[in-house]
């Protein structure tokens, strides 16, 4: 649950903090007529998220069990990947990610309503579509069947949502090197182990071999159904009895991935701290005169 919660608030406030830039500067600039092709795209860009969740999960129970885990590990691969590419994306961008919002929204005001919609679509839309495969890989790695998982995404997502209505505000500052980095170390853990489990995955659908080359079982020792056992699934997607391939992919994903993010490149010591939105300097710009 809480990797989920993880996942939903660490993806949540990144599309929290694109939309509250861009209705900030609108509303600075005078723009409120811009509002509504802004909230179009946003409303599109959450039901598309939502309808490639639902049809993930619908579309994958009409599958044999075989293609069901071969489409489940070859889905956990490809979340592990876009989510890594996000998270050190962030940790570059996170400083400039107001002036580079604010360009493209100086863009399509010109060009007119379709390219406003079309912004805050692209904005918010990867954000949701990353959000839904990534949650949906890790509630088929828990494979518990209890509804935790969706429950800790959908608190971590409205956590975000506060904390994105706060940073509008002006009560809330972030420090966003510091959020990033420490929310973005943490699904790469996360993320290390959605891995391994979509490669065991792929060993159950025989796309890969040694299903039954255990590297240990400790099963007796953390049984799976016990709480702790339980917890160290929900958080790390442990299992107590891992294939070799298992840990070798984690290890050779986890120790490299994490040791570059963790370097300090991309930030200047002191400069991630961003206000509120109607606090921040903007370019000086005026609303259009008639």
């Amino acid at each position: 649950m809480f990797s989920n919660y993880l996942i939903g608030l660490r993806e949540g406030l990144e599309a929290s903090l694109v939309v509250c830039i861009l209705i900030a500067y609108l509303v600075k600039t005078g723009r409120r007529d811009a509002l509504r092709p802004i909230w179009t795209g946003i409303g599109v860009a959450v039901a598309l998220a939502l309808g490639f969740g639902f049809a993930l999960e619908f579309g994958s129970q009409e599958l044999t069990f075989e293609a069901q885990e071969a489409l489940g590990g070859s889905l956990s691969v490809i979340a592990v990947g876009l989510v890594t590419w996000m998270v050190f994306w962030m940790k570059r961008t996170a400083r400039h990610l107001k002036s580079e919002l604010h360009d493209k929204l100086d863009v399509a005001l010109q060009m007119g309503t379709g390219a406003l919609v079309a912004t805050a679509f692209l904005a918010v839309g990867r954000e949701g579509l990353e959000t839904s495969l990534f949650v949906w890989t890790s509630v088929h790695a828990a494979g518990d069947g209890t509804p935790r998982p969706l429950i800790g995404a959908a608190l971590g997502i409205f956590t975000a949502i506060v904390l994105g209505w706060l940073f509008y505000r002006g009560a809330l500052r972030i420090n966003l090197s510091t959020f990033f980095t420490w929310t973005g170390g943490m699904l790469v853990v996360v993320a290390a182990g959605v891995l391994a489990y979509g490669f065991h995955d792929l060993q159950e659908a025989d796309w890969l071999p040694g299903l039954n080359d255990k590297l240990f079982d400790i099963s007796d020792t953390i049984p799976p159904d016990s709480w702790y056992g339980t917890l160290l699934k929900g958080v790390f997607n442990f299992q107590p009895d891992p294939t070799v391939l298992q840990v070798t992919v984690w290890l050779l994903y986890l120790i490299p991935t994490l040791v570059l993010f963790l370097l300090p490149v991309g930030f200047a010591s002191g400069k991630g701290k961003v206000k509120a939105p109607d606090e921040q300097g903007s370019r000086p710009s005026k609303a259009p005169q008639a």
